[in-house]
C-alpha cells in the first residue's frame, strides 16, 4: 500500500501498531510488518533494558517502538511520599482485610499482611521518565506517552535522536495541547479501549481530532484508537482521517501474549459490554475485563479506591493471587479472572498467533476499502 504519514515517521510497512507488555507479541508484529510498541510500565529499568536487549536481537532490524506513563498531573495524596516504601507505609492495613473478604467468597485463602509488590516501581513521573532514559538507549523508532502531555525531556530527546514521539489523548482539546508541546503524533484513543481512557466514543473522537487539529493548524498525523478489532475497523476510522490504527486488546488473545490460559478462556466467551471501566486497579480510570473484584471495590459499601500508584500496590498482588488459583485449579478463582481489555472483546473468537493477526488485519483492510470503492462505482 502507499505509504502514509506514520509509515514515514516510523518506518511501518503497515500502519497497524500493536500495544503489548509482551515482547514476544512485539517481535512478532514488526516482523509480520506491523510496528509493535512494548508497554513500559511493568517493568524496573533494569528489567527494560534486558526485555529491549532481547527485541533487538529477535525483531530481524523492523522497526518497534516503546509505550512509557508519565503522569502529568500526580495526586497530592501521594505526591510526598517519596519511594516505593513510604508509600506502601501509608495504605491502611484495613484494605488488605478488604481484599481479603472479596477473594475469600471465591475460595482463595487470606494473607496476614498486604504482600505489597514493593520491587514495582509504579506509575509515577520519576519512574516514568527513568523507563523512557533506558528505551533512548536502544534502536527505537517510536516512544508514546499517555496520562497527560509528554515531558518536555521526552519530546527534546526524541528531536535530537531523531525518534518520534506519540501521545495519547481522549478529546480534542488534549490533542491540541499535546500538538502544542511539539509531539510528532496523536493517538485518539475512544472510551471503547482497554486500560486507561476517556469517555468519548472513538468513532466520534477521531474525525473530531483531526478537525481540530486541522483548523488549529497543526499538520500532525493522527492514529484511531479504542475497539479496533479488525482491518474493516481500521479502514473505517482511516477514512474518518486517521493514519493507522493503535491496537491493544486484539493482542491479548494471542499465544505469545502475557495473559493466562484462564484470561484468554474468559476472553473469547465474553460479550462487548462485559468490560467495566473502574478505578479498582490502577486509582484512575481503565477499562478492563468486568468481574466482581469491581462491584465490590465500586460499591457504595467498599472502602474506595486509592490514587494512584498506590491501587496498583494493593490490586496487583490480589490478581497475581487469583491468576494463581484459577492455574491451580480452584474453579471460583476463574470468576474473578480480569484484565485491561476494550469492548472490542466481544469480536475475539479464537486464539491467534500474532502474525496470523497482522495478516487477517492487512486481508480485511483491502477487502473493506475495495467493498467501499465498489459500492460508490469507483472500483
Amino acid at each position: 500500500m502507499p505509504m502514509n504519514r506514520v509509515c514515514e515517521l516510523t518506518g511501518a510497512e503497515f500502519p497497524l501498531f500493536a500495544f503489548s507488555h509482551c515482547r514476544d507479541v512485539v517481535a512478532a508484529v514488526s516482523k509480520a510488518g506491523g510496528f509493535g510498541v512494548l508497554g513500559a510500565t511493568r517493568f524496573s529499568p533494569d528489567q527494560l533494558e534486558e526485555e529491549l536487549a532481547w527485541i533487538d536481537a529477535h525483531v530481524d532490524g523492523a522497526p518497534y517502538g516503546v509505550d512509557v506513563l508519565v503522569p502529568e498531573i500526580v495526586d497530592p495524596r501521594v505526591r510526598d511520599l517519596g519511594d516505593n516504601q513510604s508509600r506502601a507505609a501509608a495504605i491502611d492495613p484495613a484494605y488488605q482485610g478488604f481484599v481479603n473478604e472479596v477473594l475469600g467468597h471465591y475460595g482463595i485463602a487470606p494473607e496476614a499482611e498486604m504482600p505489597i509488590l514493593r520491587e514495582r516501581m509504579g506509575i509515577t513521573p520519576e519512574n516514568g521518565l527513568a523507563l523512557m532514559q533506558v528505551a533512548f538507549r536502544h534502536p527505537i523508532r517510536l516512544i508514546a506517552n499517555a496520562l497527560g502531555i509528554a515531558p518536555p525531556a521526552m519530546i527534546e530527546e526524541g528531536k535530537k535522536r531523531g525518534v518520534p514521539v506519540a501521545a495519547l489523548v481522549g478529546a480534542k482539546e488534549h490533542a491540541i495541547r499535546q500538538a502544542e508541546a511539539g509531539v510528532d503524533i496523536i493517538v485518539a484513543q475512544g472510551t471503547e479501549a482497554g486500560g486507561h481512557c476517556g469517555e468519548v466514543s472513538t468513532l466520534v473522537l477521531i474525525p473530531e481530532v483531526v478537525r481540530e487539529l486541522r483548523r488549529a493548524g497543526h499538520d500532525i498525523p493522527v492514529l484511531a484508537a479504542g475497539g479496533i478489532m479488525t482491518g474493516g475497523q481500521m479502514a473505517g476510522m482511516m477514512a474518518a482521517g486517521a493514519q493507522g490504527a493503535w491496537t491493544g486488546s486484539i493482542w491479548l488473545a494471542t499465544p505469545e501474549a502475557e495473559t493466562s490460559e484462564a484470561f484468554r478462556t474468559r476472553m473469547i466467551a465474553a460479550r462487548s459490554r462485559d468490560t467495566v471501566r473502574s478505578k479498582s486497579r490502577t486509582g484512575k480510570p481503565a477499562r478492563q475485563l468486568k468481574t466482581a473484584w469491581h462491584d465490590a471495590w465500586d460499591s457504595a459499601d467498599g472502602p474506595g479506591t486509592l490514587p494512584m500508584p498506590l491501587m496498583g500496590m494493593v490490586s496487583e498482588p490480589a490478581f497475581a493471587r487469583i491468576e494463581r488459583e484459577a492455574a491451580a485449579g480452584n474453579r471460583q478463582a476463574h470468576e474473578l479472572v480480569s484484565y485491561f481489555v476494550g469492548q472490542g472483546v466481544g469480536l475475539v473468537e479464537q486464539v491467534r498467533s500474532s502474525r496470523q493477526v497482522v495478516q487477517d488485519f492487512r486481508e480485511e483492510f483491502l477487502e473493506a476499502v475495495g467493498s467501499l470503492a465498489a459500492s460508490v462505482g469507483m472500483e
